[in-house]
Formats: C-alpha cells, sequence, structure tokens
C-alpha cells in the first residue's frame, strides 16, 4: 500500500451554501475526490445495505447466474468487467450486482433483476429504500452545490434536463481481495475513471482503494484513500469532467487486493440518457476553448460500456 491522501471533508449539514461549494470547487479542481459527513444517510441504513450485499454474494454461483445482467443491471461473475485491453489480462477480480429506479421509463426499458423474495425477503425492500434515500436527501443538494461551485444557479442541472432521479445506478460490488501467489500487485478493479457526473461509495472500511491525481505520469504514483465510518467518498465522473472543461478532475482510481474481502456500494449519481452535455459558458473562454464535442449521454454510456463489458447490450 502507498501513502495515504489527505481528501478534503465536506459537511452536507453546513448552512454555509456558498463557502461550501468552494470548498467542492477546490476538491474537484484538485483531487476529484473528497469525503461527505453528515449527509443524511443513516450509518445503520448503510451497514443494511451492506449486510444484504453479503447475502447475495454469498449465493452458489449458479443461483447468482440466474440473476445475470441484461444490458448493464443484473448480476456480473468474477472477470465479466476488463478495463485493461492486454491479452493477457482477464478481468477484473470482483463480482457485481447493479440495479436502478424500477420507476418511469428507465424502469420499464431496463427491468431490475431481484433476488427471489422467499429466498431474500429483506433484500430488494432494503435496496430500494437506500436508492431513494440517496437520490432524495443527498444527489439533488450534492449536485445543487456542484453547480453553485460553477458559478451557476443552484437547479441548473435540474433545468438542463441532466439530473432525474430515476437515472440513477447503485453497484453493489464484492472483491475477493485475494493475493497472486507470484507476490505481483492484483486489482479487483484495474485503473479506470467512472463515466457518469459524481460517484458517492460507501464501504466496509477494508482498505484497497487508490487513486492517481496525474495518469500521465510515469511511473503512475497511487495514493490510498481511507474510510471515514459513515461517509460517502465523492468521486468526480467524465461526463463532469467534459461540462466543465476539465476543471473539475475525473480521477483515475483502482483497487488493489488487500488479502482480504472487501464490499463497497457505489452509486453512480448519472444524467439523464437524453441530456446533451456540452461545456459549460462558466469553463470556456478565447483562450480556453471547449475541448470535447457535445454528446449525448446515452450515446456516450453506450460506446464507454461496450469497451469495458465483454456482452454489453445496451444502456441503462
Amino acid at each position: 500500500m502507498g501513502t495515504v491522501l489527505k481528501l478534503p471533508i465536506i459537511d452536507l449539514t453546513s448552512p454555509e451554501k456558498l463557502s461550501i461549494s468552494q470548498l467542492i470547487r477546490q476538491a474537484c479542481v484538485d483531487h476529484g475526490f473528497f469525503y461527505l459527513t453528515n449527509h443524511g444517510v443513516s450509518e445503520e441504513l448503510m451497514e443494511r445495505v451492506l449486510t444484504e450485499s453479503k447475502k447475495l454474494f454469498s449465493l452458489p454461483l449458479d443461483e447468482k447466474m440466474v440473476m445475470a445482467r441484461r444490458g448493464s443491471r443484473g448480476y456480473s461473475p468474477l472477470y465479466d468487467e476488463k478495463h485493461e485491453s492486454s491479452a493477457k489480462y482477464k478481468g477484473d477480480s470482483k463480482e457485481m450486482f447493479t440495479f436502478g429506479s424500477s420507476e418511469g421509463v428507465l424502469g420499464q426499458l431496463y427491468p431490475n433483476e431481484w433476488p427471489l423474495e422467499e429466498l431474500m425477503p429483506l433484500w430488494r425492500p432494503t435496496m430500494e429504500y437506500y436508492y431513494k434515500n440517496v437520490m432524495d436527501i443527498v444527489g439533488k443538494k450534492l449536485l445543487g452545490l456542484v453547480a453553485l461551485a460553477l458559478n451557476l444557479e443552484e437547479n441548473f442541472f435540474e433545468q438542463v434536463g441532466a439530473f432525474n432521479d430515476q437515472a440513477a445506478v447503485v453497484r453493489l460490488i464484492r472483491y475477493p481481495g485475494e493475493l497472486d501467489s507470484s507476490g505481483e500487485e492484483t486489482c479487483g478493479a484495474s485503473a479506470h475513471s467512472d463515466f457518469g457526473m459524481i460517484t458517492l461509495l460507501a464501504t466496509d472500511g477494508v482498505a484497497g482503494l487508490q487513486v492517481c491525481r496525474d495518469k500521465d505520469k510515469e511511473p503512475k504514483v497511487w495514493e490510498d484513500v481511507a474510510g471515514i465510518k459513515g461517509a460517502f467518498v465523492v468521486n468526480i465522473g467524465d461526463l463532469m469532467e467534459r461540462w466543465t472543461n476539465g476543471l473539475f478532475r475525473s480521477t483515475m482510481h483502482r483497487v488493489v487486493s488487500v488479502g482480504k474481502e472487501r464490499y463497497s456500494v457505489a452509486v453512480f449519481v448519472d444524467p439523464d440518457p437524453n441530456c446533451v452535455v456540452e461545456c459549460l459558458e462558466s469553463c470556456c473562454s478565447e483562450t480556453s476553448p471547449p475541448r470535447f464535442p457535445p454528446v449525448r449521454v446515452k450515446d456516450y454510456f453506450h460506446e464507454r460500456f461496450s469497451q469495458t463489458l465483454a456482452s454489453y447490450s445496451g444502456s441503462g
């Protein structure tokens, strides 16, 4: 393991919106990562989600494969996701379960795969309650602060049709954590950046998450991100980087094996699929023209997911 990176801590209960938004701005410019505390989602609920997640991953493989993902929702076995393109790399050492909202058009287009109720009676209600809590209590408020950090109206992301509380996706992840017998470093999640706007990560406290603040530097310098009990680790995604013309950093990160099982829950606060992401006026000028062309979210996601999921067949 490397040096522990000291990330900024953002307290979501602070009444000083402008000062908090400036702290978020600095964190997104410097690191692309920060901790979010006092966010309103209870530790008890976060623990329940992790407990139910462990129950699902402990099922026999054949029972989990009944829920195998269709598109991007459902169960993904070990090595299903591959961020590295080298032929010798067989895929990430992790298994995942992804779900989204069951409501609205997206819920109909991309139905969730759920465990049988008689097998896991508390699973679906716990997960749906968590989804609603995170989006209603944290997602909208945090995006409002991000908008203020970019010198925009607080409801900017709603005005442009980006914020859709049914567009977020939750991913439960289990990393076996086994070390390579040869002593080489092994990855539960190989180096990557997230695709969307913002990611809210809850973990069980086991180490392994690392960030590389300068992806162009060789050799790459990896720094550890420690967990803070009850806090979310928040990071900026690629689409937010595009919106801000590179001002906010979508930082490369990975999860390395530490010889211990690791569980995490990532909420990807993604834009509405029909939203067009283009450079914000506040982030470009004659001397700093837009670096990225406008792109429709669903087209962008389709291209990116097709590169990482071998049998990907649609967005959602």
